[in-house]
């Protein structure tokens, strides 16, 4: 599945309900869990037992694929963000909706990559050490740069400050074609100005 080598395959269920007693979570964690997500598995073991071909790496020995099927396709990407966190395991999550896949991944922030077909869905193992074939996963999910000068990391810190900056000039444009004081409308226009230089920059 997913392109993988036919070896990485596993098929192991992931119960809602062990999810729930395992991690004690709290009554409003299961109901936005359960209208979320009908069902998990682990499909796959990505390491160098699995993919001999591969070595481990310094920070990453070996990394699961999720696949969980969705009950409907506008998620709340928490749910996600909480599995990481109750699951302390590198892991490829497969979002399920019906026949089309999204691909999610947790580094340093949660990267998401577009919808697809899940027919055409694919997992590339790019790279002979586990480091570099999770870095180039990352950087193909949250369409960033594996070859750039810049670490993944600072890719996904300077998108995320750029997305900022850029909700806060929308915000500001908005005020400043509703703002009826010259004086006014003049101060918004100056921290506009500096919030597109500031862009530049990032």
């Amino acid at each position: 599945m997913y392109n993988l080598p036919p070896q990485c395959n596993i098929n192991k269920p992931l119960y809602k309900k062990a999810v729930f007693e395992k991690f004690n979570l709290k009554a409003a964690e299961r109901d936005r869990f359960d209208a979320d997500i009908s069902r998990m598995s682990l499909i796959a073991r990505i390491s160098p037992t699995t993919v001999p071909a591969l070595s481990e790496g310094q920070e990453v020995k070996g990394f699961y694929v999720l696949q969980v099927v969705l009950k409907r396709k506008d998620y709340d990407s928490k749910n996600i963000i909480m599995l990481q966190k109750l699951i302390p395991q590198k892991m490829v999550f497969a979002m399920q909706h019906e026949e089309q896949t999204q691909f999610c991944i947790f580094h340093t922030r949660l990267q998401q990559s577009a919808w697809m077909q899940t027919d055409e869905a694919a997992i590339t193992l790019q790279g002979l050490m586990l480091d570099d074939v999770w870095n180039n996963i990352v950087a193909t999910i949250g369409g960033l740069d594996a070859q750039a000068e810049e670490s993944i990391e600072e890719q996904i810190i300077h998108r995320e400050q750029r997305e900022k900056l850029l909700r806060q000039i929308e915000s500001l444009e908005k005020q400043c074609r509703n703002e009826k004081q010259t004086r006014k409308k003049y101060e918004l226009h100056q921290k506009l100005q500096e919030l597109k230089l500031k862009i530049k920059q990032v």
